[in-house]
């Protein structure tokens, strides 16, 4: 990513984009759908080309989350040994309710911390452009 040189309002890059907004202004809108980036921060017109979180927030969610409810399935399952329809009845929908809102929570966060730290893709070095 290329040197910010923009005039902004400081703002902490990872609560703005943990938010949902711009961060590097902390006003315009991350996200154009649930899951899905703008082009760019209407507000500050920074191109959001530089963010791309990968598969981390997804690992991250099915870590936290398999963790809670697999933890609460076994819990259950050998205190009060309900039938099976009742474990889907119970988890099936737990898990889409803790999974989506934490998918986006921690993708923003990912992109925040990339803006942050200015994270690129790593490239190989030419011989002719190490410095030693």
């Amino acid at each position: 990513m290329a040197e910010d040189r923009a005039f902004h309002a400081e703002a902490d890059p990872v609560k703005a984009a943990t938010r949902g907004r711009c961060p590097r202004c902390g006003e315009g809108r991350l996200f154009a759908g649930f899951l899905s980036l703008r082009k760019r921060c209407s507000h500050c017109g920074l191109d959001f080309a530089f963010a791309d979180s990968g598969d981390g927030p997804a690992v991250f969610v099915i870590l936290i989350i398999g963790f809670v409810v697999c933890g609460l399935a076994l819990w259950m399952e050998v205190s009060v040994a309900p039938p099976l329809w009742v474990h889907f009845l119970l988890w099936l929908p737990l898990t889409l309710i803790l999974a989506l809102p934490l998918l986006r929570l921690l993708k923003g966060t990912m992109i925040g911390l990339q803006y942050r730290n200015r994270a690129a893709e790593g490239r190989l070095e030419d011989a002719g452009e190490r410095s030693e």
